[in-house]
């Protein structure tokens, strides 16, 4: 008997001992969690990334996830044995950070085999790992290989992958390689960086998702959003950092030697999900017209607090005003949208709609009109103070905004994202019909400075008069 309970304390002991060593099942626990960690392993996309600065948590995310995966412990997917790459940008990164954080994170017990490429087989910390062969809790084996680009792209082909994890960004060829190893078991390719490197692809591809690929997730983390770093340290390193250092190490946000336009954008504040706006808001339809190039036109609305919401678009290029006034009309009447006395749409639009186009002896202006939509040419068309008007909207002061984007006018935020001071101190002139638009409407609105309440009650006052009239009644 006292040996049987002698062994049941020994057991006891390597299960505390195991649950110290556990530093897979401590990762975001307790009552200070890294919320932008777990919305990375939340996200079923098969193409996640994550943009951070320095010391954000970013890399934490990609070695557990391959942690998670390996294991067949993944909290919010699908669990089995797989097989992965971790891609690093050189043999001696991969040694200090990913290969590190993943060692980090698998205890000894869970290994089966380490395989190095160079160094100690016995001290596989300091040395270089070819892969690891790790217990999967369904009684099977998980390989987590190891590659660096500095490799080369021949040394990707082959292989038939369930995910591969880049930390760091790597060269478009390996890049593409590897989506091609994952594609015959459904596999996913995430990764975690700092973008240094500019406007690179993973600008284009990833951050604009240029393809419209509905696989393509990012979020951007920044010191902030870290709960365990300290705030006296990230504010004295914020000091210290010039301002494009700072925009990427910091915020993890794409920089060029010129600058964004409209770096006050955050998608995570100006982007919103859709919601039915009382027929109060409506105000205005702004277009910027197009026939070889895309006509883009979107709906605005604005609340009493002068906020502005932009609720729907119409961006195409290659058809003819009729089919783009057909579709404008087709988009008002489902959001049952406000008419004249007459029947027809107003808008605003670029004052060039009243030249005449090449195909027809009328302007693009009489066109509409023929067609049903009475728009405005009338339109402040001076740049530099329409650009500083809507930068106030973005964030006023106070840093508070007052526009807002309709998360389905995928163009408009697209082209936010994408609009770039150029050399000669004006932005560069390409896709920016949206914001042409924008700025026609915000420059409409802009002499009232945030629209004020107006005199009439709207719906919603009305119907409080009337209850606190009936109230009234019954008491008296």
């Amino acid at each position: 008997m006292e040996k049987e309970i002698l062994k049941l304390k020994l057991i006891e002991e390597e299960l505390r001992n195991r649950k110290n060593n556990d530093n897979l099942a401590k990762y975001n626990k307790g009552e200070v969690v890294h919320q932008k960690q777990l919305d990375f392993h939340k996200c079923t996309k098969k193409n996640r990334w994550v943009f951070g600065g320095n010391r954000t948590g970013k890399t934490e995310c990609g070695a557990v996830e391959v942690v998670y995966l390996a294991r067949g412990v993944h909290p919010f997917k699908e669990n089995k044995a797989c097989s992965g790459w971790v891609v690093s940008l050189s043999k001696q990164v991969q040694r200090d950070v990913a290969q590190s954080k993943i060692l980090h994170y698998l205890r000894k017990d869970w290994i089966e085999k380490i395989v190095v490429s160079s160094g100690s087989q016995d001290s596989p910390e300091s040395s270089i790992i070819d892969f690891i062969l790790v217990k999967n809790v369904f009684g099977s084996t998980s390989k987590i290989g190891f590659k660096s680009c500095d490799q080369g792209r021949e040394k990707f082909q082959g292989t038939s992958l369930d995910y591969v994890w880049f930390d760091e960004e790597p060269p478009l060829e390996i890049y593409e390689e590897c989506r091609m190893r994952v594609l015959d078991k459904c596999g996913c390719i995430f990764g975690t960086m700092t973008p240094l490197k500019g406007l690179t692809w993973v600008y284009n591809q990833i951050y604009l998702n240029e393809f419209h690929d509905p696989e393509v997730w990012y979020e951007q983390i920044e010191w902030n959003d870290n709960p365990f770093l300290n705030k006296e340290e990230v504010k004295a390193l914020s000091s210290c950092l010039a301002g494009e250092e700072l925009e990427s190490r910091r915020y993890g946000k794409f920089i060029d030697k010129g600058g964004m336009v409209y770096n006050e954008f955050d998608e995570r504040v100006h982007v919103i999900e859709p919601f039915q706006i009382p027929l109060d808001w409506q105000d205005n339809i702004s277009i910027d017209p197009g026939l070889k190039n895309p006509l883009s036109a979107h709906w605005y609305a604005q609340d009493f607090d002068g906020n502005v919401y932009v609720i729907a678009e119409h961006f195409e290029a290659g058809v003819d005003v009729s089919e783009h006034a057909r579709k404008i009309k087709e988009i008002s009447d489902r959001l049952n949208w406000k008419r004249s006395n007459n029947g027809m749409l107003i808008a605003l639009i670029d004052s060039a709609a009243q030249q005449r186009t090449l195909a027809s002896s009328k302007s693009v202006v009489d066109l509409f009109y023929n067609q049903g939509i009475l728009v405005n040419p009338k339109v402040n068309k001076d740049l530099f103070s329409g650009i500083s008007t809507v930068k106030r909207y973005l964030k006023d002061g106070e840093g508070k905004a007052h526009l807002f984007i309709f998360k389905n006018c995928v163009n408009m935020i697209q082209e936010f994202k994408s609009y770039w001071w150029g050399d000669e101190d004006a932005p560069i002139k390409k896709d920016d019909h949206c914001l042409d638009e924008l700025r026609y409407y915000i420059m409409s609105i802009q002499n009232s400075n945030f629209k004020k309440i107006k005199n009439k009650p709207n719906i919603y006052l009305k119907n409080k008069e009337k209850m606190i009239k009936k109230l009234k009644n019954k008491i008296n």
